[in-house]
């Protein structure tokens, strides 16, 4: 084996994924068990799980799937202890599953939105979002955090967003503060479990091309909008996400933790041209 090969092993490794049915997440899971790792999907799509799973169980790779709705504590403790029961530990975890928050102040052309409007924010709206995008990262912190530490090692890798650090008028309010506070408390875990070897990091998106916002991104003048902002002038396609997914759950991460990599096309750093 390569010094590359020794370096970002995974091979063996009991690898968790939520919202692993579809895009960023499928990608990650991809990514580990096209290198030898084991893989619990969780979803709360059942379908499109299934589908997940008997894909990459037809290549050969050893995947199972947890129907998870993670804004259910239960629910989530429940798939995480049925994951240690079949595989034996618990390596990795990428707490992925998130949604988006509906509609900002303004819409694609410059108007203003009422719906969007700070008065007229959909508390519904924002509890959902809030229980999904920071409840279900905590509970994902908490049940690996039960079963690493025992272990002493683990690598958590939490799905942010550039949302945690740049705001957008297009973009439903909730998503923001829920983003950013999902980053404080990737990184309040990565300090506490720093001393029982587990690595806590967070990878943070710009513009992918997934299902979520039903697929908003595909919508060419979506796209076109987002192509024009960013100094690559596209939209990422899952894939590109793969090479920092095994980064963090590898032993080449060892010595980072409480770090956010943003992959967005260099678009935090303005339009170019």
């Amino acid at each position: 084996m390569s010094t590359a090969s020794r370096l970002f092993d995974v091979s063996g490794r009991v690898c968790v994924v939520t919202g692993g049915a579809s895009g960023i997440g499928l990608a990650c899971a991809e990514a580990l068990a096209e290198n030898g790792a084991k893989i619990t999907l969780m979803d709360i799509n059942a379908h499109s799980l299934d589908d997940a799973v008997s894909s990459l169980t037809r290549r050969g790779f050893d995947v199972r799937g947890e129907l998870v709705d993670v804004s259910d504590r239960a629910s989530v403790a429940n798939a995480f202890q049925n994951t240690v029961t079949h595989y034996g530990r618990l390596d990795v975890v990428f707490a992925n599953a998130g949604i988006d928050s509906g509609p900002g102040f303004l819409g694609r052309e410059g108007q203003r939105l009422m719906e969007g409007s700070l008065e007229n924010l959909d508390l519904s709206n924002w509890e959902r979002v809030m229980a999904i995008n920071l409840n279900g990262v905590l509970y994902c912190l908490q049940e690996s955090a039960r079963h690493m530490k025992p272990q002493g090692s683990g690598k958590i890798v939490v799905t942010t967003s550039i949302a945690s650090c740049l705001n957008a008028a297009w973009v439903g309010t909730s998503y923001f503060p829920a983003k950013a506070g999902a980053s404080h408390l990737m990184r309040q875990a990565a300090l506490e479990l720093a001393r029982y070897n587990i690595q806590v990091n967070a990878i943070a998106p710009g513009a992918f091309a997934t299902n979520i916002a039903d697929g908003h991104v595909n919508d060419p003048a979506m796209r076109r909008l987002l192509e024009a902002g960013n100094p690559q002038h596209r939209v990422a396609e899952p894939a590109e996400i793969k090479g920092v997914a095994l980064l963090l759950a590898s032993a080449a991460s060892s010595y980072i933790t409480g770090t956010e990599i943003v992959i967005d096309g260099g678009g935090l750093l303005g339009q170019a041209d």
